[in-house]
């Protein structure tokens, strides 16, 4: 599939816009369009209970997920926003008085306040401070102790665009016999990682940015040792075994990640989710990264002729993403004209932030220097 034919499913881009900022909420294609159509019709029409056809999508979707993560579909569940999955694994431990965490000083909130929330159960809380952005494998090692019990960490940081390496962590981890926690909302269909080869025990991720479907639907991947690890605290229907055994009480889990999934999913989210993937799978996430890095370099590159540094500027591609910030004084006036121009970017903390994805080119970065020129 050539990127023509891929710019050619995306609505936004024939009215002129240019959408740099796929790290909030991704656009939509036309193929989120005919799932909804088809949906629809079943609903409405056809098949009002159309739930064979929501468990064959979540089936195919767990399935194409887990081909671009490295993990198999049963490791997989769905849920509803990536606090509520990281709730599940800080709220499932059994902690005692003394236990760590580390964390870090720039991740996004939903990764941090289900940690914080463990101090009530007397767990103590590493604070890894960060470098410009960055927060590498040996800032974690310098926090870890004899009584650290887990690690978390975002696989991209929102602020920066900074990529953890995920595989040097889990070696640390691994080594030290530390769970290794990452939120992947701004990594997955991005960049590539795989959850076998960097050794990560529950990792967490939404559907509505890079991966462009819709919002509510999350997903977390866990190990099965981890699984077994976990004291359950919120159960339903759906997370037993004999789910359709309606009168036999029987509080057998389910062996797979779907114990975690308690009651109704968001279907429409879910079968949407399914046929957002297929534009994933067919032009290949490796393609999708390869992509997306160039356009970070070039876009870092022409800002930098304009005098403006890049948070991450000079770094090598493993350690580079979608997102491009800089700090500017006029960061919210920036923001404002180029959403005027129908630019559309973010302001995070006093920085501008640029996020485009695999489907922008160079013709829109230049369009976007171009009003920049004019602007600083």
């Amino acid at each position: 599939m050539r990127i023509e034919e891929i710019r050619n499913l995306f609505p936004h881009i024939k009215t002129g816009q240019i959408y740099f900022n796929n790290a909030a909420t991704g656009p939509w294609s036309t193929l989120v369009f005919d799932r909804i159509q088809e949906y629809y019709k079943q609903r409405s029409e056809k098949l009002i209970e159309n739930d064979k056809f929501y468990f064959m999508w979540s089936t195919s979707a767990k399935t194409k997920l887990g081909k671009m993560i490295g993990a198999s579909p049963e490791r997989i569940a769905w849920v509803d926003n990536v606090s509520n999955g990281l709730n599940i694994i800080a709220q499932g431990l059994s902690w005692q008085t003394g236990d760590r965490v580390v964390i870090n000083d720039i991740e996004f909130p939903s990764n941090v306040y289900p940690f914080l929330n463990l101090k009530q159960y007397g767990v103590e809380i590493d604070i890894v401070k960060s470098r410009n952005g960055i927060v590498d494998a040996e800032d974690i090692e310098r926090l870890i102790t004899p009584t650290t019990k887990l690690v978390t960490i975002s696989q991209v940081q929102f602020l920066s665009g900074y990529r953890a390496d995920l595989d040097k962590i889990g070696e640390l981890c691994k080594k030290h016999g530390i769970i290794f926690c990452v939120d992947s909302i701004q990594g997955a269909g991005a960049v590539k990682f795989d959850v076998i080869k960097s050794q990560i025990d529950f990792l967490c991720g939404g559907t509505q940015k890079w991966l462009m479907s819709s919002q509510g639907l999350s997903y977390i991947y866990i190990t099965e040792e981890l699984q077994n690890r976990i004291i359950q605290k919120n159960v339903g229907w759906l997370s037993v075994e004999n789910e359709w055994d309606l009168l036999n009480y029987d509080l057998s889990f389910k062996s797979t990640a779907e114990r975690f999934q308690n009651g109704t999913v968001n279907v429409l989210g879910v079968s949407i989710f399914d046929a957002v993937l297929d534009l994933f799978i067919e032009f290949g996430i490796e393609n999708c990264e390869l992509r997306v890095i160039d356009n970070s370099n070039y876009l870092m590159n022409e800002l930098n002729k304009l005098d403006i540094v890049p948070v991450l500027n000079g770094l090598p591609d493993k350690n580079l993403s979608g997102i491009v910030s800089f700090k500017h004084s006029k960061a919210r006036e920036i923001f404002e004209e180029l959403e005027k121009r129908k630019i559309n970017c973010a302001v995070r903390e006093g920085m501008v932030r640029f996020a485009p994805h695999f489907f922008n080119t160079k013709e829109d970065i230049d369009q976007v220097i171009d009003e920049l020129k004019r602007l600083i």
